[in-house]
């Protein structure tokens, strides 16, 4: 059983989360139920996949797990993309978030590619 705590990918996925927070705040109240919440659990999969996968007994089991974070990150990252379309918020503000999200899906990829490597 791997210590998820000391994962990077963990530690970055829970920044996302908070970031995701302090944005939602800024979306139309009537989005409370919608898109606003489809975003932040989108968020809080990610590192929630991550800790869980590393629960698992098996290589193949973690790397499930790794899949349906990065699934979850790609999700926020449609999320955030309607958000600006829809005038919700401005793409000037999502940059780094942007960014991050990026990062965090290379590492999640490199990650999984390792495992895929030596299983």
């Amino acid at each position: 059983m791997r210590n998820f705590r000391e994962l990077e990918i963990w530690k970055n996925g829970i920044f996302i989360v908070e970031k995701i927070y302090e944005i939602s705040v800024k979306l139309p109240i009537d989005e409370r139920f919608g898109l606003k919440s489809q975003i932040t659990r989108a968020a809080i999969s990610i590192p929630s996949n991550i800790a869980e996968g590393c629960s698992r007994n098996s290589e193949i089991e973690f790397k499930r797990f790794l899949e349906i974070a990065m699934g979850s990150l790609f999700e926020v990252e449609t999320q955030l993309t309607i958000c600006i379309r829809l005038d919700f918020l401005q793409e000037t503000e999502l940059n780094d978030l942007f960014q991050i999200l990026n990062s965090e899906a290379k590492m999640i990829n490199s990650l999984i590619t390792k495992i895929k490597t030596h299983s």
